[in-house]
């Protein structure tokens, strides 16, 4: 009996001496790197050899800012045509989606208005002709000495009102674009040209119909083989944009292509209500793909920078921050805070924390966590 129970303890101290080995071992693992504050120490060759370490360098970086933006004509090239005074139109040239000169005909109106300019020109090119011939009649008689001096001064100053008279009554009628005045016949009804080159995009003429002078434009002519994108940039992002810099434009009609712009000005008034500043691109549309109207993803990019630059997979995520390790030694690495601008193709851009040539663990960064 006393033999069993002595069996029976040995058992149990065996048991107990064994568990006690186990926990040992757990407690005490072997480390292949040794921590020191923010400093890694690699003790173990095996693990030095799944590091790669790489030099963080310089390389030309353009920030992008993303905005939505408005297609919009160029307002030289976009002409809303009305009647310069109030009418009836009697005959149409036109029709929509047609080329225009400068210069073509529209439409005839016809109007008292326009009549009244007429009887104006005429009248003061009468006068103009009559204080000429005036004129060289009471220099004939100077000369003959039959006419005074005051007589001839008097003769050159109604000549000299009568040619600004006339020259108001033509510019009168420059200002409704008629051609040759001096052939024009009293009471004939005024052709409407157009101002500009392009195409009709509206029209809204209607022969036989009555147009007062305030009447809303009963065409638009525009040449929209380039327009405007028009963009709402957010006041923190303007600093990365100026004038003549390159665009790339996206619409959701055209999946997957890119259409090329250049800033054409950056205003200089802040929007308060959004703290946005408008931003003017010229965009080439001579394939007409761009639409009046239309909503545009547009792609700004500002002049190329030097920045530093590592690849992505060194960057590590920390609780608060993202941090990559940088060689101070052989197999020594600090654990280093970074801001990161962008990560693209593989790379991430680095605002602060590294300088170029730094040595970043590359590869392999995730065992030391």
């Amino acid at each position: 009996m006393m033999k069993k129970k002595n069996l029976q303890m040995l058992l149990i101290c065996g048991v107990l001496l064994v568990t006690a080995c186990k926990s040992k071992s757990k407690e005490e693992p072997q480390s292949d790197y040794r921590m020191e504050g923010d400093t890694v120490h690699i003790t173990d060759r095996f693990l030095s050899e799944k590091i790669k370490v790489t030099d963080a360098r310089l390389e030309p970086y353009s920030k992008e800012v993303i905005t939505s933006g408005v297609v919009r004509p160029i307002p030289t090239r976009y002409a809303c045509i009305a009647s310069p005074f109030a009418g009836r139109i009697i005959k149409s040239y036109i029709q929509i989606g047609q080329l225009v000169n400068r210069g073509t005909p529209l439409f005839e109106i016809s109007s008292p208005d326009f009549t009244t300019a007429q009887k104006e020109y005429f009248q003061a090119l009468s006068s103009q002709e009559l204080a000429k011939k005036d004129l060289q009649r009471k220099e004939d008689l100077t000369k003959n000495g039959v006419s005074s001096q005051k007589e001839l001064e008097e003769a050159q100053n109604v000549l000299l009102i009568a040619d600004k008279e006339f020259e108001n009554a033509s510019a009168a009628l420059d200002v409704y674009q008629v051609e040759h005045p001096g052939d024009m016949t009293l009471g004939q009804p005024l052709v409407v040209r157009s101002p500009i080159s392009g195409e009709i995009i509206e029209n809204n003429i209607v022969t036989g119909q009555y147009l007062k002078d305030d009447t809303d434009p009963v065409a638009i002519v525009a040449d929209l083989s380039e327009v405007w994108i028009t963009a709402q940039v957010k006041e923190k992002d303007i600093r990365f944009i100026n004038a003549g810099s390159s665009l790339d434009i996206e619409v959701s009609a055209l999946p997957g292509t890119v259409i090329k712009g250049n800033v054409y000005h950056v205003e200089e008034v802040v929007d308060e209500d959004t703290r946005s500043i408008k931003v003017l691109s010229v965009c080439d549309n001579s394939k007409k793909q761009l639409k009046l109207g239309m909503y545009t993803t547009v792609h700004f990019r500002s002049t190329p920078v030097e920045q530093v630059q590592v690849s992505e997979n060194a960057l590590l995520q920390g609780e608060k921050d993202s941090y990559v390790y940088v060689q101070i030694a052989p197999e020594v690495f600090v654990r280093t805070s970074v801001e990161v601008e962008i990560t693209k193709n593989g790379f991430a851009i680095i605002s602060n924390g590294l300088h170029a040539g730094d040595k970043v663990i590359s590869e392999g960064g995730y065992y030391l966590k």
